[in-house]
């Protein structure tokens, strides 16, 4: 245990911590990529709402819908991977265009319950284009918006 008096004052980093300092660079791909994306879970809803089945299947794979149909507050969960799809597409530097469709982002969780990303088709393509290897996904939701971030790397 360090014997150093805190000074608030001290930067962190030259603090004596009895903690594991991470290597940088150790192992890890470069970052290719990053995005984020926020939606009001309402507009979601609305979209549910007035299109039903037609938006759900233009927007989400069939094993999106089976994970977020199966749960409490449906339009929260759809939201989030709204805002997933949409932080990819940062991600990929393309947005909706170069022939990317909605179903081309799939956000599956993990038994652990982390979120997973497949690519397919148009958005496959690109990023293997670009060099990325992988994209780490992170979703958060509450009642009144969703939020992702997305990260691409080599």
């Amino acid at each position: 245990m360090s014997t150093e008096k805190h000074d608030p004052m001290k930067p962190l980093l030259e603090m004596q911590h009895e903690s594991h300092e991470f290597p940088r660079n150790v192992g890890s791909g470069r970052l290719l990529g990053i995005g984020t994306d926020i939606i009001g879970c309402d507009r979601i809803a609305q979209m549910l709402e007035k299109h039903g089945e037609l938006f759900l299947q233009k927007v989400f794979t069939p094993r999106e819908i089976e994970y977020c149909s199966a749960r409490k507050s449906a339009h929260q969960h759809y939201a989030g991977r709204w805002a997933a799809k949409e932080a990819v597409l940062k991600v990929l530097g393309t947005g909706w265009a170069k022939g990317i469709q909605w179903t081309d982002v799939e956000v599956i969780n993990e038994a652990s319950g982390a979120p997973t990303l497949f690519l397919a088709n148009r958005a496959a393509e690109i990023a293997m284009e670009k060099g990325i290897r992988t994209v780490q996904i992170s979703i958060s939701h509450c009642k009144e918006y969703a939020t992702a971030f997305a990260v691409g790397v080599t």
